[in-house]
């Protein structure tokens, strides 16, 4: 069955993001109070389905976002330029105190029964003074795209963001290109300046843009305000709960193709049971469920959306092309950082029911 989205055939770019760039300070296993040393990963809920889609699907990715004019700015943009993203920047000079600034992001990874901890520090950032009218959104889609992505997070960080992804969706489809938004909601962002009701009116206005919707019952309940599921699910990894509130989503949204997420069953940090459901034009697909030894679960969500993005780009039926999404995002958890390391061939076998078995 094919996906019935209707993505062009052509384009100077196969997929657009539009979100803010941040860099992750991450410790491990040590916790941050202990720490004495980090490694530094550049991501971005929005940016990372480029890199993904870049780096190991072999499409031509971009992101429109913030960069700030120092140092920190300059190993993010050298790291995007690594993954093969094209970058268009609303260019920030630094003040040398103050900002404007890259956010930062503190992530450790946990360990058995000690969860990972994450906090931000979005002082001063540069990507929450983004605004309508940053970007030259006639001559970038004037190219031609294909796809266009933004998410929840983006959409959390000032009273502006949340209009730039409305003003860049109307622009991309007036293009033709097929749109998706994560909600990924984040109640520590959203708290700052609106909370949930402010969230909800801001999203709202977003999904009257969406074709494909990705988020699980909790980004549903509270970052669009559908009520929870008459199906109590029987585990983290049942999909009968995500899929008893479609009918509701789909009521409010008609325009929505495609809604879709992960299930993730938390047995301890390093040990949890995933799996993927995606309700694709009427019709339900799940992924089979696997139990992953977690290195770094940060990102497997967006690989997910990633392996999902790149079967439905490239006319994949809907069962193979959720397949790749579960399949990419469980690679994704054991390599370090928020971005891919996957090669297509590793997730394709994956996919197909490939196992750990050292390949020679």
């Amino acid at each position: 069955m094919p996906n019935a989205l209707k993505v062009r055939p052509d384009g100077a770019l196969d997929f657009l993001s539009l979100g803010a760039l941040v860099h992750r300070f991450d410790p491990g296993v040590v916790p941050f109070r202990k720490a004495t040393e980090c490694h530094i990963h550049v991501s971005g809920g929005e940016y990372n389905c480029a890199a993904n889609l870049s780096d190991c699907f072999g499409l031509r990715t971009a992101v429109a976002s913030a960069m700030v004019d120092y140092p920190i700015g300059a190993l993010i943009a050298e790291r995007v330029r690594a993954m093969g993203v094209t970058p268009f920047y609303k260019r920030f000079a630094h003040n040398g105190v103050s900002g404007p600034n890259m956010a930062a992001v503190y992530s450790d990874r946990g360990f058995g029964v000690r969860a990972p901890v994450v906090f931000y520090n979005r002082a001063n950032e540069a990507a929450a003074q983004l605004k309508p009218g940053d970007f030259d959104w006639k001559a970038i889609f004037g190219a031609g795209v294909r796809w266009f992505h933004s998410g929840g997070i983006f959409a959390a960080l000032s009273a502006t963001t949340g209009a730039l992804i409305v003003e860049a969706m109307q622009a991309a489809k007036a293009a033709g290109a097929v749109v998706s938004f994560d909600l990924n909601y984040r109640e520590k962002l959203w708290s700052v300046w609106g909370g949930q009701e402010r969230a909800r009116e801001v999203i709202q206005q977003i999904v009257k843009h969406v074709d494909v919707l990705v988020g699980n019952e909790e980004d549903l309940q509270k970052g669009l305000g559908i009520p929870g599921p008459d199906v109590a699910a029987t585990s983290q990894i049942d999909p009968s709960a995500f899929l008893g509130m479609i009918d509701a989503v789909v009521k409010r949204h008609p325009h929505i193709q495609v809604v879709a997420t992960t299930l993730r069953e938390v047995h301890s940090a390093n040990r949890h049971s995933w799996s993927a459901v995606a309700w694709v034009n009427g019709t339900s697909y799940a992924s089979p469920t696997c139990e992953l030894d977690i290195l770094d679960r940060v990102g497997g969500g967006d690989g997910f959306a990633s392996g999902l993005f790149y079967g439905l780009l490239t006319g994949e039926s809907p069962d193979p092309a959720v397949r790749l999404g579960w399949a990419h995002g469980a690679m994704l958890t054991t390599f370090p950082g928020d971005t891919t390391m996957a090669t297509l061939d590793q997730v394709r076998a994956f996919a197909k029911g490939g196992s750990s078995r050292i390949q020679r």
